[in-house]
């Protein structure tokens, strides 16, 4: 009994210790492929679309890295051609979607990951900039906290783009 707790207990610390890694590898403006690289095993996740940012970081909490991908595209709930935020995540060795956002409520102009949480920088329909804070909520990123509200570009920019790290 011992001995399979033990052993129990190493299969654990090896999924636990398992590196991953996230790339984007760029084929042409409108064909990406997400690249998810482990210890034993490699996938490869087709984006038939402009990527505009691609970034990494822990957005639900689960101790492991997802990877953010910032899309051109339309979707069913908004057919305009706009930018969009998806986020990737590594289910045993596979590319799985965790989130594939149609809005987060204004125009997204572009996101970074910044002290465990997501920030986006947006524009209103009146033109100011908006910079905002997400957090993970179960299922999808939920507004946080406004960073900036009714700004220039400038003054947003600033925001934007510091980090407390």
């Amino acid at each position: 009994m011992r001995h399979l707790m033990m052993l129990s207990m190493m299969c654990l610390w090896t999924i636990l210790t398992m590196a991953q890694r996230f790339t984007l590898e760029k084929v042409n403006d409108t064909l990406s492929y997400l690249v998810l690289t482990t210890d034993s095993t490699t996938d490869r996740h087709r984006l038939p679309f402009e990527v505009y940012q691609f970034c990494t970081g822990d957005v639900d909490g689960d101790g492991s890295e997802d990877a953010l991908v910032g899309v051109v595209k339309t979707t069913r709930f908004d057919p305009v051609m706009a930018r969009r935020l998806f986020i990737f995540k590594n289910h045993r060795g596979h590319i799985r979607a965790l989130w594939m956002g149609s809005r987060l409520g204004g125009i997204l102009r572009d996101f970074c990951f910044v002290d465990g949480r997501v920030r986006t920088l947006q524009t209103t329909t009146d033109g100011h900039y908006v910079v905002l804070e997400h957090e993970w909520r179960k299922f999808g990123l939920g507004a946080r906290r406004f960073l900036a509200a009714n700004v220039s570009q400038e003054a947003a920019l600033s925001v934007f783009n510091y980090s407390s790290e």
